[in-house]
């Protein structure tokens, strides 16, 4: 069996050029013109190679480590190979992502499956959908009536695109893919089987049974948003879902209707995000929180993974738990009792609590 190559280097990248993108500084008397051809663990990098340092948990893989150059804060320059160059930056993990972008920009965003550009045999374009110059749109997927694409964008194979969507320029929509009754801004990723546009979850419910409230609100994505495998986005039901600029989704995350996100959230997978429920700015979900309908997350909160949100979350505040609480609370209770089984299972007397 051959060896494919999935992602190819775009070109090498020396180290002057690193430093220039990334405002790493360079020791002085290293060879500038030294090159990068890949991005590597520290324990597995070459001489070709750069790595980074961003966990002090992996020191000791930087002390031994044989890559060309190495990424590091200031303050752990000196622990770097003599053999190694150190590049000295602020952030080191996100310096890393603005190199390893250049050289394999392919990586970047999902492109065609079919390798190809412009609509590809089998794909299923309505004529009255409108499609810009240079958008890709591979065999199976289907383009319905009304629908309009931007220039640059990708719709993957057996995707569908409802009857009167919009979706931006330079937008990767992947295999597989619903998007309904939805806006779509522009540089958008949207990963295979996430489903975007279909009812929220509403009924009038009652002793003769449960009658379905038509949903008749949109899911509106604004810009650079990414959203993960198998998500889903249900639409408003009298007013619209929005998810805010420059928010990123993970895999398997249920969004209902009415929710509004705010700006640059993240949003870890198995979340799950009740009806009506507002998040500010800068929000952060951990994996597997959950949501009840109609609370608001303020600006800047941090929930931790795992944990049910069952009443209003202030701006900047950091909660854990179930229900969540202030973090410092949440800790407090969960030492209380972890000391309590302690006692009980040495043997130690009990206080009376009757």
């Amino acid at each position: 069996m051959t060896d494919p190559v999935f992602f190819k280097l775009a070109a090498p990248i020396t180290l002057a050029d690193i430093a220039a993108l990334t405002g790493a500084k360079l020791p002085e008397g290293a060879d500038a013109s030294l090159a990068i051809e890949a991005v590597s663990p520290l324990d597995s990098a070459g001489p070709r190679d750069l790595a980074f340092l961003e966990n002090p948990k992996y020191v000791g893989e930087l002390e031994t480590t044989r890559a060309l150059a190495c990424l590091v804060a200031p303050k752990f320059a000196a622990r770097v190979p003599a053999n190694v160059v150190p590049l000295v930056v602020g952030q080191p993990y996100r310096a890393c992502a603005m190199v390893t972008a250049k050289l394999f920009p392919e990586a970047m965003r999902p492109g065609s499956s079919f390798g190809a550009s412009g609509i590809a045999p089998g794909a299923f374009v309505h004529p009255e959908a409108r499609l810009e110059s240079g958008v890709t749109v591979d065999p199976g997927a289907v383009v319905g009536p009304g629908a309009e694409i931007g220039a640059g964008s990708v719709i993957g194979a057996n995707t569908v695109i409802g009857p009167q969507v919009r979706i931006g320029r330079q937008s990767s929509i992947g295999p597989n893919v619903t998007i309904q009754n939805a806006l779509i801004g522009d540089r958008v990723i949207i990963h295979p089987g996430a489903r975007l546009g279909q009812d929220g979850f509403g009924f009038a419910m009652g002793p003769q049974g449960h009658l379905k409230v038509p949903q008749v609100g949109r899911v509106i994505i604004q810009n650079d948003v990414e959203i993960g495998s198998n998500t889903t986005i249900d639409r408003g039901a009298n007013r619209d879902t929005v998810v805010g600029e420059g928010t990123k989704i993970d895999n398997l995350v249920q969004i209902a209707h009415n929710v509004v996100i705010g700006r640059h959230c993240v949003i870890v997978a198995n979340v799950g995000i009740s009806g009506s429920t507002t998040l500010g700015d800068f929000v952060v979900l951990g994996g597997a929180v959950g949501t009840v309908g109609h609370v608001h997350i303020g600006t800047g909160a941090q929930i931790a993974g795992a944990s049910n949100v069952a009443t209003d979350v202030p701006a900047g505040a950091r909660w854990g738990g179930t229900p969540a609480k202030p973090m410092r609370q949440w800790v407090r209770e969960l030492t209380t009792l972890s000391n309590l089984a302690k006692r009980k299972s040495s043997g130690a007397p009990q206080e009376d609590t009757d």
